[in-house]
């Protein structure tokens, strides 16, 4: 469920939260939207390409910080050349409704600012609906968040009782509530199965759309690996020139001794669904040597997974590559 802040209470009218943006009689002239994570970024979106004027106020200091910085920072350069006023660093202090419209105050850079909007969406997370879920002498433990605590395999602290999705540490993705609730029938059944965590795909469902599986660059080198990367742009895929979809790119992180591929992160046409590439890739702990191998379909968006995992060694056919050090 949608969590709520009280300095800007929902009525599901002028001040509406993820489930209310969906219900607008009419497209807002001036739309506020408070959160720049997914669901703000998706909704802000949508409602853009629709003709409203939107602004999203991030209270945070860097626009997507789950991601890898050289997607964000593309990301953030797409969307805001769409129309969307992103600004970063604006941590709203308070709401005024007054009659049909809003007015949203805030501080940026250490000044004291507001702004009028027809609506405003409250998009600053989601928590787990668990109101009333167990009775207190169920035996189950909570975690200090209020989830319910299990192991690698969504056992519980009671035998025979598993829990999944939401509920439990872990991305609130259906994907992987799905995956999980697979494992859990199965392990009931006797079969060793088992969620490989470090293959949950991330998506934003923007136009273009974001994607990303494994590490980010800077994850890897947190991790202690010596990394390499790869990284290559539809402007230059005919699929993607000939659709009229040339902003964005694939980037591979691997390990420079190894080779092992890390991480996949792609913006871009289908993004969605190129990011599985990266996904089986990494479940089958492949190289970037074993993607330079395949042959990929043309034309085809996916020809720029090949040429960028041919990039991590500075081999891109349609690319001027720069020499490596």
């Amino acid at each position: 469920m949608p969590v709520n802040i009280p300095v800007a209470p929902v009525d599901q009218d002028i001040i509406v939260d993820s489930t209310g943006a969906l219900n607008f009689p009419e497209v807002p002239k001036r739309l506020g939207v408070i959160g720049a994570g997914v669901i703000g970024l998706e909704l802000g979106s949508v409602w853009r390409r629709l003709g409203a004027e939107v602004v999203v106020f991030e209270a945070m200091d860097a626009f997507l910080p789950m991601a890898d910085k050289a997607l964000s920072k593309e990301y953030q350069k797409i969307l805001t050349k769409q129309g969307l006023d992103i600004r970063i660093g604006a941590k709203v202090s308070g709401t005024e409704v007054n009659g049909r419209e809003v007015t949203v105050k805030y501080t940026q850079a250490g000044e004291d600012k507001e702004q009028t909007f027809d609506k405003l969406i409250v998009c600053v997370g989601r928590k787990a609906y668990a109101e009333g879920l167990l009775a207190e002498d169920s035996g189950i433990k909570l975690t200090e968040r209020g989830l319910v605590e299990v192991n690698d395999h969504c056992a519980t602290s009671v035998e025979g009782v598993y829990a999944i999705g939401d509920l439990v540490r872990g991305p609130m993705l259906a994907h992987k509530a799905m995956e999980e609730g697979v494992m859990a029938v199965e392990r009931i059944h006797g079969h060793a199965a088992q969620v490989n965590y470090d293959t949950i795909i991330s998506v934003i469902y923007t136009h273009p759309e974001a994607a990303w599986v494994g590490l980010t660059e800077e994850q890897a080198k947190e991790k202690g690996h010596e990394v390499k990367t790869g990284q290559f742009g539809f402007a230059v895929n005919g699929r993607a020139l000939a659709a009229g979809e040339g902003a964005g790119f694939v980037k591979f992180v691997a390990d420079a001794k190894t080779d092992r591929l890390l991480g996949m992160h792609v913006i871009g046409p289908a993004a969605s669904d190129i990011v599985h590439q990266g996904m089986i890739a990494l479940e089958f702990v492949s190289s970037v040597e074993d993607l330079q191998l395949m042959t990929f379909g043309h034309p085809t968006f996916s020809e720029v997974v090949h040429e960028a995992a041919l990039a991590v060694d500075g081999r891109a056919i349609h690319a001027i590559q720069r020499k490596r050090k």
